[in-house]
């Protein structure tokens, strides 16, 4: 039998792509950068690379184990 999808996957996989889709939102409503203007241009993909590796580590990291039952012999 499978083992169950453990709650620090599912969490830092939905937080994952809630983040990477609000990043997609925004970028199209601005439709330029201006969004992340303020900071410079080499910056600016370094940003969108990066938040949501660092929200899927902090969601994973902050997320309970899911308790396993050992099976019985």
């Amino acid at each position: 039998m499978a083992e169950p999808i453990e709650a620090k996957v599912k969490s830092a996989t939905t937080a994952t792509f809630l983040v990477s889709l609000l990043i997609a939102v925004l970028n199209s409503v601005a439709a330029d950068d201006s969004l992340l203007g303020p900071l410079p241009s080499w910056l600016q993909p370094v940003i969108i690379a990066v938040a949501p590796a660092a929200i899927t580590f902090l969601s994973g990291w902050a997320a309970q184990h899911t308790p396993r039952v050992s099976p019985e012999s």
